[in-house]
């Protein structure tokens, strides 16, 4: 099945750059820890992203898209390999891939085409991400369009990834939200700590939304939307407790995704099929005729192969196939996070209706400082002593069984975890088997992974195996990329 779909793939992709066609332009945009559900597009009342919400309907929006790790920096190096992050050995936070493996920015530099990044970074070592860096700061849009002007006549893939809404949310139009006005979402608790601290962080998207238009402008003004395939990413959960981040809940492994080709990709269009970052590359590449299967990613998993953990999904975006996946994947790896307490390794496989997590730890207090040591998340301890369903919450957020099964499909918030009913033993084994067996071809050890993850940071390597941290990027004082 998986070798007739990429044959439809790249039938579609010869048909797209047959005689007398020029390949497209790639560009993809990345904020950073934002919310999927915290656009206007994507039915939140209150905040206000006109440009993002604009850029959506005038593309597909890809509902079933997941990253496999609620991280920035694996979630970065899954999402340029084409490797889950295990196998690449890119899986803790500040991390880095094993030398010798190859990135988009490589394969698409042998097809010819110009390559570069504007903004965060957080991927090393460097030769295994050979991108023009084009500055640190997302708002130079001017920097892109320089970019895209230089040579009319090479096709050219640029990331533009932001550090909004990246706590702290010290930036955005914070007049526009009235924190005694917003509408909640569920899994946050209402206080007044609570509230100015997501006025806050609405504004920081409002100012991402800014960003995003004028990057979309370089590439109007360049007269070059009409060749140009766009990718709009969410990244992953957002910095508050029941946010997501740094969890394997939807609130943070889905994803906001929006894509537009003019005249490719229908306008309006939306798909549901589950999708991961692993998927992007070969998706690029068929874009631009390069077969996937052709490339040597420069990293083996358990089983020797060397191609892509992904496939592409360039038959999704053009309407000609509605399924990509039957199961995605993600994994948590608490160790090497700044102001981790103690080991907690975590694991998820979900199908269109079903998601099995795994802690690998149970025994062991869930502890981040970004979340448990934040002062929304402190105001809820205090109002804890006299709300015992507020107690419960609290402790639900450092305290986790060792497996959670949830019907996403009639739970969305994943509140009900169905792991101990009879009912749903066939639905976990089936899982878990699914589970076992990704575990087993990434190479991954759970525990025995998790404890080696200071390894896989630079900060941490032996000298030889890894190079300096990457540069961050972003116009923000204070930004700690936890």
């Amino acid at each position: 099945m998986h070798r007739l779909l990429l044959l439809c793939s790249l039938v579609l992709a010869g048909a797209l750059h047959g005689a007398g066609s020029t390949r497209p332009n790639f560009l993809v945009i990345i904020a950073d820890d934002l919310h999927w559900r915290d656009l206007g597009v994507a039915g939140n009342p209150d905040v206000q992203t006109p440009r993002i919400d604009r850029f959506a309907r005038e593309g597909v929006t890809l509902h079933g898209m997941f990253t496999p790790s609620p991280t920035c920096s694996p979630a970065r190096h899954a999402l340029y390999t084409g490797l889950y992050p295990v196998r690449s050995g890119a899986y803790p936070n500040h991390t880095m891939v094993d030398a010798g493996t190859k990135s988009v920015f490589t394969h698409l530099n042998a097809a010819g085409y110009r390559t570069a990044l504007l903004g965060k970074q957080h991927v090393q070592p460097a030769a295994s991400f050979p991108f023009e860096n084009l500055g640190a700061e997302a708002d130079d849009a001017a920097a892109l369009a320089r970019f895209i002007a230089r040579d009319p006549g090479q096709p050219w893939f640029a990331v533009v990834a932001s550090n909004d809404p990246h706590s702290p949310w010290t930036r955005g139009p914070k007049h526009r939200y009235d924190p005694a006005k917003l509408t909640l979402p569920p899994w946050l608790h209402d206080n007044a700590e609570t509230r100015a601290t997501l006025a806050a962080y609405y504004a920081e998207i409002t100012q991402l939304d800014t960003q995003v238009g004028a990057v979309l402008d370089a590439v109007d003004h360049a007269g070059q939307a009409g060749n140009t395939l766009v990718l709009f990413l969410s990244e992953q959960g957002a910095q508050m407790p029941g946010g997501g981040k740094w969890t394997l809940y939807d609130n943070g492994i889905k994803v906001s995704a929006f894509a537009r080709w003019p005249g490719r990709i229908a306008a309006g269009s939306r798909s549901a099929a589950l999708m991961q970052y692993v998927d992007v590359p070969p998706t690029l590449l068929a874009a631009a005729g390069v077969d996937p299967a052709s490339i040597d990613t420069g990293c083996a998993d358990a089983e020797g192969r060397r191609g892509f953990d992904g496939r592409s999904f360039l038959a999704v975006l053009l309407g000609q196939q509605e399924r990509l996946r039957e199961y995605v994947f993600a994994q948590d790896t608490a160790v090497g996070v700044n102001g981790n307490k103690n080991p907690f390794p975590k694991r998820a496989v979900r199908d269109d209706r079903y998601k099995l997590i795994l802690n690998l730890a149970p025994d062991n207090e869930w502890w981040i400082a970004g979340i448990h040591g934040s002062d929304v998340f402190l105001s809820w301890v205090r109002d804890a002593r006299t709300n015992p369903a507020l107690a419960q919450r609290v402790r639900s957020h450092s305290f986790k069984p060792p497996e959670e099964l949830f019907d996403v499909q009639g739970d969305q918030l994943e509140t009900r975890n169905l792991a101990a009913d009879p009912a749903y033993a066939a639905i976990k084994a089936r899982l878990r088997g699914e589970l076992d067996a990704w575990m087993r071809q990434q190479g991954d050890r759970g525990l025995a992974t998790e404890l080696a993850a200071p390894s896989r940071q630079p900060r941490n390597a032996e000298p030889g195996e890894g190079t300096k941290a990457g540069k961050k990027g972003g116009k923000k004082a204070g930004k700690k990329n936890p």
